[in-house]
């Protein structure tokens, strides 16, 4: 107990030794309007071990502060307060250390005043109407993207659809089926200008050769001369011969069995006509093709007639 009253008695002591001088807090005015600015001034008698803490303040704030300043003997520090509300405010006592030891500065009273309006000499204007802001690019801008968005996918749909398919059509190539007989002569004199059995190539020549003869009787007789062997498509035209279904002699027949059984022999035996033989063959071909056609259908009127 005798070591609490000696503790309380230090502290009071502390204080009157505070209140003797040590520490020191000033305003250089005590009334002030919302918003006006006063000075806080906080002097120390010593220049050593001084601590002063941050400004603690009720319904004042600091707006600026000084550095320590050394006049003499002393620490002087200076800050510049405001207030913004209306009132009687307290700049509490402050608690300062010097050599580790606390001090405090009186508490201060601060009155701040609102600032009066002469209500008589303000002059009035009439209420305006809300106006509409300017519209802005932005506002707009939304929209804009929208208007782009259809229109890129409108000109895919119409590039896809429409340009590409025209141009797939326009640029892809148009091809009109020939007649059997054009088209058999067609290739023949494409097949001659390609100069195969000139150059050595018997057996591609032959084979492409009997190719458009059997072409020829495939689309003209509408029978599988190309899928059928030599033997097998003598015997379907025998058959129409007999039942009197196509147009044609016996010699043609004779040669087109001759023609056939020559390029087997050159494609499968490696026989090796000679020029004149090649040339009678290429003649025999055209007339095969000429003279070999499916006989006409009589219709029962005309046989009527």
């Amino acid at each position: 107990m005798k070591k609490y009253i000696l503790h309380i008695f230090l502290f009071i002591s502390i204080i009157g030794f505070a209140q003797d001088g040590m520490v020191k807090a000033e305003i250089d005015t005590a009334n002030i309007r919302i918003g006006e600015q006063f000075q806080l001034k906080i002097s120390v008698n010593e220049t050593k071990n001084v601590i002063i803490p941050k400004l603690l303040l009720k319904g004042l704030e600091v707006v600026d502060s000084t550095k320590v300043d050394t006049i003499k003997n002393s620490l002087i520090r200076k800050y510049i307060l405001t207030g913004f509300d209306s009132g009687a405010f307290y700049i509490p006592q402050q608690q300062i250390f010097v050599k580790n030891q606390a001090y405090l500065t009186d508490s201060l009273l601060v009155n701040v005043a609102t600032v009066a309006i002469d209500t008589t000499k303000v002059k009035k204007f009439p209420i305006k109407s809300i106006k509409k802001e300017p519209y802005t690019f932005d506002d707009f801008k939304i929209y804009l993207y929208i208007l782009l968005a259809a229109l890129a996918i409108i000109g895919f749909w119409i590039y896809w659809f429409v340009i590409r398919k025209r141009k797939e059509e326009e640029d892809g190539p148009t091809y009109r089926t020939l007649p059997p007989y054009e088209e058999a002569i067609y290739r023949l004199n494409e097949l001659d200008e390609k100069l195969l059995w000139q150059n050595n190539k018997v057996k591609e020549y032959y084979s492409e050769l009997t190719e458009i003869v059997r072409g020829y009787i495939e689309r003209e007789l509408k029978v599988p001369a190309l899928e059928n062997t030599t033997d097998e498509v003598l015997e379907m035209l025998r058959n129409f011969k007999q039942a009197d279904t196509i147009q044609t002699s016996q010699e043609t027949l004779d040669k087109l069995r001759s023609l056939l059984r020559e390029a087997d022999l050159v494609k499968f035996a490696k026989s090796k006509p000679l020029a004149l033989e090649i040339e009678e063959d290429r003649k025999d071909a055209q007339e095969i093709v000429s003279n070999l056609k499916p006989k006409p259908i009589i219709e029962a009127d005309d046989e009527l007639e």
